[in-house]
Protein backbone atom coordinates (compact mmCIF):
# COMPACT_ATOMS: atom_id res chain seq x y z
CA UNK A 1 0.00 0.00 0.00
CA UNK A 2 2.53 1.94 0.57
CA UNK A 3 4.29 2.12 -2.65
CA UNK A 4 0.96 3.04 -4.54
CA UNK A 5 0.54 6.05 -1.99
CA UNK A 6 3.75 7.10 -3.07
CA UNK A 7 2.90 6.81 -6.89
CA UNK A 8 -0.17 9.08 -6.44
CA UNK A 9 1.83 11.90 -4.42
CA UNK A 10 4.30 11.49 -7.28
CA UNK A 11 1.50 12.40 -9.70
CA UNK A 12 -0.02 15.34 -7.55
CA UNK A 13 3.54 16.89 -7.00
CA UNK A 14 3.74 16.49 -11.59
CA UNK A 15 0.54 17.95 -11.78
CA UNK A 16 1.17 21.06 -9.58
CA UNK A 17 4.55 22.00 -11.02
CA UNK A 18 2.85 21.20 -14.63
CA UNK A 19 0.30 24.43 -13.38
CA UNK A 20 3.01 26.51 -11.85
CA UNK A 21 5.09 25.78 -15.31
CA UNK A 22 2.04 26.80 -17.53
CA UNK A 23 0.80 30.28 -14.94
CA UNK A 24 4.93 31.08 -15.42
CA UNK A 25 4.28 30.92 -19.56
CA UNK A 26 1.57 33.54 -19.18
CA UNK A 27 -1.06 31.24 -20.45
CA UNK A 28 -4.71 31.27 -18.61
CA UNK A 29 -8.07 29.67 -18.61
CA UNK A 30 -10.70 30.49 -19.66
CA UNK A 31 -14.42 30.34 -18.70
CA UNK A 32 -15.08 27.13 -21.06
CA UNK A 33 -11.84 25.50 -19.79
CA UNK A 34 -9.61 25.72 -22.82
CA UNK A 35 -6.24 28.11 -22.20
CA UNK A 36 -5.74 30.88 -24.06
CA UNK A 37 -2.85 33.26 -24.26
CA UNK A 38 -2.00 35.74 -21.76
CA UNK A 39 -1.72 39.77 -22.13
CA UNK A 40 0.54 41.18 -24.62
CA UNK A 41 4.02 41.12 -23.80
CA UNK A 42 5.57 44.59 -24.29
CA UNK A 43 6.87 45.51 -27.67
CA UNK A 44 10.55 45.52 -28.23
CA UNK A 45 12.41 47.99 -28.87
CA UNK A 46 13.18 48.45 -32.30
CA UNK A 47 16.85 50.16 -31.49
CA UNK A 48 19.05 52.89 -30.03
CA UNK A 49 19.18 56.50 -30.98
CA UNK A 50 21.45 59.47 -29.84
CA UNK A 51 20.94 62.82 -30.17
CA UNK A 52 23.31 65.62 -29.80
CA UNK A 53 22.10 69.00 -28.92
CA UNK A 54 23.29 72.40 -27.37
CA UNK A 55 22.39 73.96 -24.22
CA UNK A 56 20.39 76.88 -25.86
CA UNK A 57 16.66 77.67 -24.98
CA UNK A 58 15.60 76.61 -28.44
CA UNK A 59 17.53 73.44 -28.58
CA UNK A 60 16.36 72.04 -25.32
CA UNK A 61 12.89 72.69 -26.25
CA UNK A 62 13.38 71.14 -29.51
CA UNK A 63 15.81 68.08 -28.47
CA UNK A 64 13.23 67.32 -26.18
CA UNK A 65 10.51 66.90 -28.20
CA UNK A 66 12.15 64.50 -30.76
CA UNK A 67 13.47 62.84 -27.88
CA UNK A 68 9.86 61.67 -26.53
CA UNK A 69 8.80 61.45 -30.75
CA UNK A 70 11.35 58.50 -30.72
CA UNK A 71 10.57 56.80 -27.60
CA UNK A 72 6.67 57.02 -29.08
CA UNK A 73 7.90 55.00 -31.93
CA UNK A 74 9.65 52.22 -30.32
CA UNK A 75 13.23 53.33 -29.86
CA UNK A 76 15.64 54.04 -26.93
CA UNK A 77 17.11 57.60 -26.87
CA UNK A 78 20.27 59.11 -25.55
CA UNK A 79 20.65 62.33 -25.31
CA UNK A 80 24.53 64.30 -25.76
CA UNK A 81 24.60 67.47 -24.50
CA UNK A 82 27.87 69.63 -25.78
CA UNK A 83 28.93 72.83 -27.52
CA UNK A 84 28.54 73.82 -31.19
CA UNK A 85 32.16 72.82 -32.64
CA UNK A 86 31.77 69.38 -31.02
CA UNK A 87 28.56 68.54 -31.72
CA UNK A 88 29.88 69.10 -35.56
CA UNK A 89 32.94 67.41 -35.35
CA UNK A 90 30.77 63.84 -33.25
CA UNK A 91 28.56 63.79 -36.30
CA UNK A 92 31.40 63.82 -38.61
CA UNK A 93 32.88 61.15 -36.71
CA UNK A 94 30.13 59.10 -36.13
CA UNK A 95 29.58 59.54 -32.36
CA UNK A 96 26.05 60.58 -32.13
CA UNK A 97 23.74 59.80 -34.71
CA UNK A 98 21.73 62.86 -35.45
CA UNK A 99 20.94 66.41 -34.27
CA UNK A 100 18.32 69.62 -34.95
CA UNK A 101 20.74 72.16 -33.59
CA UNK A 102 21.67 73.21 -36.90
CA UNK A 103 21.46 77.00 -37.46
CA UNK A 104 22.31 77.58 -41.12
CA UNK A 105 23.59 79.05 -43.70
CA UNK A 106 25.18 82.02 -41.51
CA UNK A 107 25.54 81.21 -37.92
CA UNK A 108 27.22 78.05 -37.93
CA UNK A 109 28.64 78.65 -41.28
CA UNK A 110 31.98 78.12 -40.38
CA UNK A 111 31.41 74.46 -38.57
CA UNK A 112 29.70 73.37 -41.92
CA UNK A 113 32.71 74.59 -43.81
CA UNK A 114 34.77 72.53 -41.72
CA UNK A 115 32.70 69.45 -41.56
CA UNK A 116 29.44 69.55 -43.78
CA UNK A 117 31.26 67.35 -46.12
CA UNK A 118 30.99 64.21 -43.66
CA UNK A 119 28.07 65.09 -42.25
CA UNK A 120 23.86 64.70 -44.11
CA UNK A 121 21.72 67.64 -43.97
CA UNK A 122 18.46 65.90 -43.82
CA UNK A 123 16.07 68.62 -44.11
CA UNK A 124 15.25 71.61 -41.92
CA UNK A 125 13.26 71.58 -39.14
CA UNK A 126 11.64 74.87 -38.91
CA UNK A 127 12.40 77.81 -41.26
CA UNK A 128 12.08 81.82 -40.34
CA UNK A 129 14.99 81.98 -37.56
CA UNK A 130 17.40 84.84 -36.63
CA UNK A 131 20.26 86.02 -34.77
CA UNK A 132 21.17 89.48 -34.16
CA UNK A 133 22.36 92.10 -31.01
CA UNK A 134 18.83 92.76 -29.16
CA UNK A 135 18.77 95.41 -26.88
CA UNK A 136 14.89 96.31 -24.83
CA UNK A 137 12.91 98.97 -26.80
CA UNK A 138 13.27 101.59 -24.36
CA UNK A 139 16.83 101.49 -25.85
CA UNK A 140 16.71 104.77 -27.78
CA UNK A 141 19.22 103.53 -30.15
CA UNK A 142 17.47 101.55 -33.34
CA UNK A 143 21.60 100.23 -35.12
CA UNK A 144 24.58 98.73 -34.50
CA UNK A 145 26.19 102.03 -36.01
CA UNK A 146 25.06 104.07 -32.96
CA UNK A 147 26.43 102.13 -30.10
CA UNK A 148 29.99 103.57 -29.90
CA UNK A 149 28.15 106.72 -28.96
CA UNK A 150 26.61 105.36 -25.83
CA UNK A 151 29.04 102.92 -24.46
CA UNK A 152 28.61 104.21 -21.39
CA UNK A 153 24.85 103.53 -20.92
CA UNK A 154 25.52 99.59 -21.73
CA UNK A 155 28.83 100.13 -19.38
CA UNK A 156 31.13 98.90 -22.64
CA UNK A 157 29.84 95.02 -22.53
CA UNK A 158 27.75 93.04 -24.65
CA UNK A 159 26.36 89.62 -22.82
CA UNK A 160 26.83 86.60 -24.56
CA UNK A 161 26.08 82.88 -24.63
CA UNK A 162 29.11 80.00 -24.59
CA UNK A 163 32.11 81.00 -26.14
CA UNK A 164 31.80 78.36 -29.05
CA UNK A 165 28.54 78.84 -30.11
CA UNK A 166 28.36 80.54 -33.74
CA UNK A 167 26.44 83.89 -32.57
CA UNK A 168 29.63 85.20 -30.31
CA UNK A 169 31.97 84.64 -33.46
CA UNK A 170 29.74 86.73 -35.70
CA UNK A 171 29.32 88.98 -32.69
CA UNK A 172 33.36 89.08 -32.40
CA UNK A 173 33.38 90.09 -35.96
CA UNK A 174 31.22 92.87 -35.17
CA UNK A 175 33.16 94.24 -32.58
CA UNK A 176 35.88 94.79 -35.27
CA UNK A 177 33.70 95.38 -38.34
CA UNK A 178 31.92 98.01 -36.59
CA UNK A 179 34.95 99.16 -34.57
CA UNK A 180 33.22 99.26 -31.38
CA UNK A 181 36.69 99.33 -29.43
CA UNK A 182 34.80 100.66 -26.09
CA UNK A 183 32.79 97.25 -26.03
CA UNK A 184 33.46 93.72 -24.44
CA UNK A 185 32.06 90.32 -25.26
CA UNK A 186 30.97 88.78 -22.21
CA UNK A 187 30.72 84.97 -22.38
CA UNK A 188 28.24 83.32 -20.19
CA UNK A 189 25.56 80.94 -20.77
CA UNK A 190 22.24 80.89 -22.55
CA UNK A 191 20.20 80.92 -19.25
CA UNK A 192 22.92 83.55 -17.95
CA UNK A 193 22.50 85.81 -20.42
CA UNK A 194 18.90 85.92 -19.80
CA UNK A 195 18.94 86.46 -16.47
CA UNK A 196 21.37 89.49 -16.83
CA UNK A 197 18.55 90.33 -19.32
CA UNK A 198 15.99 90.18 -16.70
CA UNK A 199 17.70 91.66 -13.90
CA UNK A 200 18.17 94.94 -16.50
CA UNK A 201 14.85 95.07 -17.82
CA UNK A 202 13.50 94.90 -14.45
CA UNK A 203 15.12 98.15 -13.40
CA UNK A 204 15.43 99.67 -16.75
CA UNK A 205 18.88 99.86 -17.14
CA UNK A 206 20.46 99.78 -20.74
CA UNK A 207 21.44 96.44 -22.16
CA UNK A 208 22.63 94.71 -24.76
CA UNK A 209 22.30 90.98 -25.46
CA UNK A 210 23.11 88.23 -28.10
CA UNK A 211 19.79 87.15 -29.21
CA UNK A 212 17.93 84.92 -31.58
CA UNK A 213 14.55 84.05 -33.07
CA UNK A 214 12.66 81.83 -31.60
CA UNK A 215 13.60 82.62 -27.89
CA UNK A 216 10.79 82.95 -24.85
CA UNK A 217 12.65 86.11 -24.00
CA UNK A 218 10.83 87.52 -27.30
CA UNK A 219 7.16 86.86 -25.64
CA UNK A 220 8.51 88.00 -21.82
CA UNK A 221 9.74 90.83 -22.65
CA UNK A 222 9.54 94.12 -25.25
CA UNK A 223 12.99 93.97 -27.31
CA UNK A 224 13.86 94.79 -30.43
CA UNK A 225 16.69 94.17 -33.19
CA UNK A 226 19.59 96.17 -33.69
CA UNK A 227 19.93 96.92 -37.43
CA UNK A 228 22.80 95.12 -38.78
CA UNK A 229 23.44 97.67 -41.50
CA UNK A 230 26.92 95.30 -42.73
CA UNK A 231 24.79 91.86 -42.36
CA UNK A 232 27.23 90.60 -40.23
CA UNK A 233 24.66 88.61 -38.65
CA UNK A 234 23.26 87.49 -41.92
CA UNK A 235 19.57 87.10 -43.17
CA UNK A 236 16.83 84.94 -42.51
CA UNK A 237 17.88 81.40 -41.49
CA UNK A 238 17.15 78.06 -40.62
CA UNK A 239 17.30 75.19 -38.26
CA UNK A 240 18.82 72.18 -40.10
CA UNK A 241 18.28 68.34 -39.31
CA UNK A 242 21.76 66.88 -39.09
CA UNK A 243 22.38 63.34 -39.15
CA UNK A 244 25.97 61.51 -39.51
CA UNK A 245 26.76 59.68 -42.74
CA UNK A 246 25.11 55.90 -43.02
CA UNK A 247 22.25 56.97 -40.90
CA UNK A 248 19.87 56.36 -43.53
CA UNK A 249 21.07 52.71 -44.68
CA UNK A 250 21.42 51.68 -41.13
CA UNK A 251 18.70 52.98 -39.22
CA UNK A 252 16.03 53.84 -41.80
CA UNK A 253 13.51 54.04 -39.49
CA UNK A 254 15.19 56.95 -37.11
CA UNK A 255 15.70 58.90 -40.71
CA UNK A 256 12.15 58.71 -41.76
CA UNK A 257 11.05 60.09 -38.62
CA UNK A 258 13.88 62.74 -39.18
CA UNK A 259 12.88 63.88 -42.31
CA UNK A 260 9.05 64.34 -41.02
CA UNK A 261 10.11 66.22 -37.77
CA UNK A 262 9.58 69.84 -38.83
CA UNK A 263 7.72 72.64 -36.80
CA UNK A 264 6.59 76.07 -35.86
CA UNK A 265 8.81 79.25 -34.04
CA UNK A 266 5.32 79.05 -32.04
CA UNK A 267 5.31 75.67 -31.40
CA UNK A 268 8.97 75.88 -30.14
CA UNK A 269 8.28 79.09 -28.04
CA UNK A 270 5.55 77.13 -26.37
CA UNK A 271 7.81 74.69 -24.98
CA UNK A 272 10.42 77.31 -24.16
CA UNK A 273 7.99 79.19 -22.37
CA UNK A 274 6.62 76.25 -20.32
CA UNK A 275 10.41 75.49 -19.19
CA UNK A 276 11.00 78.96 -18.10
CA UNK A 277 8.24 79.06 -15.96
CA UNK A 278 9.35 76.27 -13.66
CA UNK A 279 8.50 73.03 -15.57
CA UNK A 280 10.41 70.04 -16.18
CA UNK A 281 12.38 69.85 -19.70
CA UNK A 282 10.48 66.25 -20.40
CA UNK A 283 6.97 67.40 -19.01
CA UNK A 284 6.93 70.41 -21.71
CA UNK A 285 8.03 68.46 -24.33
CA UNK A 286 4.99 65.84 -23.09
CA UNK A 287 2.52 68.72 -22.89
CA UNK A 288 3.05 69.42 -26.39
CA UNK A 289 2.99 66.26 -27.66
CA UNK A 290 0.05 65.24 -26.07
CA UNK A 291 -1.77 68.67 -27.63
CA UNK A 292 -0.23 68.15 -31.35
CA UNK A 293 -1.02 64.50 -31.23
CA UNK A 294 -2.28 64.51 -34.83
CA UNK A 295 1.18 66.56 -36.37
CA UNK A 296 3.14 63.81 -33.97
CA UNK A 297 0.92 60.90 -35.62
CA UNK A 298 2.05 62.21 -39.07
CA UNK A 299 5.86 61.99 -38.49
CA UNK A 300 5.73 58.63 -36.91
CA UNK A 301 3.62 57.06 -39.44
Amino acid sequence: MSGKFKAIGLVILVMLAFTLFAGCTGSETAPNGEQTAAATPAVESKGEVSIGYVLWDSEIASTNVLKQVFEKAGYDVELVAVDAGPLYQALADGEVDCSVSAWLPGTHSNYWDTYGDDIDLVGKSMEGTKIGLVVPTYVTIDSIEEMNDVADKFDGKITGIEPGAGIMQKTEQAIEDYGLVDYTLVSSSSAGMAAELAKAYKDEEWIVVTGWTPHWKFARYDLKYLEDPKGIYGGEEYIGTLARLGLEEEKPGVYEILGKFQWTADDMSSVMLEIEGGADEEEAAAAWIEANSDTVNSWIS
